[in-house]
């Protein structure tokens, strides 16, 4: 691992606080994973790699992490070894969504149903921390392909259009959501709107619709 890191001013370290930005993160095509699962994770190799105890002092490790119980290992990685954008046979077409939880939450969704991901501009980085915490590794997993992806387009809105199992979803299929305050604006191309009945509540989280889409999906496609 070689010498232990003793200063904050070291580079490693200063390079994991740029990297918490998402500027820095775009500019040097680098991103951080922490914690054992997300390394663990990682179909890529590392840049760098800081293990608390032996190559850093874990107070330092902690002092550079973002998340709320220090972890003890933090990875930096190419961004350009994530996933390739291959096409799938659905994906989740995302409009602003701007929180990094929900991009996060999305994308592990996506994982699970084996969907591509497409951000539009105005969306959260993916690679940012919070986002990276929320998909649980699944970063690793899922192509993030070019907004807006061709194939036919189910707009999911709160109200109005058709309920979501009454359209036939068979083949392939791209689902847009938007931002949970403004939605999606209508001049977007869509092929079809469709709602999720519910009770109660005005409308559902983005990242719950997003999963109760692709589970629909799946049903009729199995």
């Amino acid at each position: 691992m070689g010498p232990v890191i003793t200063s904050r001013d070291n580079e490693k370290l200063k390079l994991v606080r740029k990297l918490h930005q998402r500027r820095w993160r775009e500019k040097l095509g680098l991103f951080v994973g922490e914690g054992e699962d997300l390394v663990a994770a990682a179909t890529a190799g590392p840049v760098e790699l800081l293990v608390a105890g032996e190559n850093v002092e874990p107070r330092l490790l902690a002092e550079v992490s973002s998340a709320a119980h220090p972890p003890r290992v933090v990875g930096v990685y190419r961004r350009s070894d994530l996933p390739a954008g291959a096409a799938q046979p659905v994906t989740l077409a995302l409009w602003h969504v701007a929180d990094p939880g929900n991009v996060g939450a999305l994308v592990r969704t996506a994982d699970a149903f084996g969907a591509a991901v497409a951000l539009s501009e105005g969306c959260a980085d993916p690679t940012g921390p919070k986002a990276l915490r929320a998909s649980a590794g699944s970063i690793w997993r899922v192509p993030l392909v070019a907004f807006p992806p061709a194939g036919r387009r189910i707009a999911l809105n709160a109200g109005g259009g058709e309920p979501l199992g009454g359209i036939d979803l068979r083949g392939e299929v791209v689902f847009l959501l938007g931002a949970e305050r403004e939605g999606l604006p209508p001049e977007l191309a869509r092929d079809v709107d469709a709602w999720i009945p519910i009770a109660g509540a005005e409308s559902l989280n983005v990242a719950v619709a997003g999963a109760i889409a692709l589970y629909e999906w799946r049903r009729q496609n199995a």
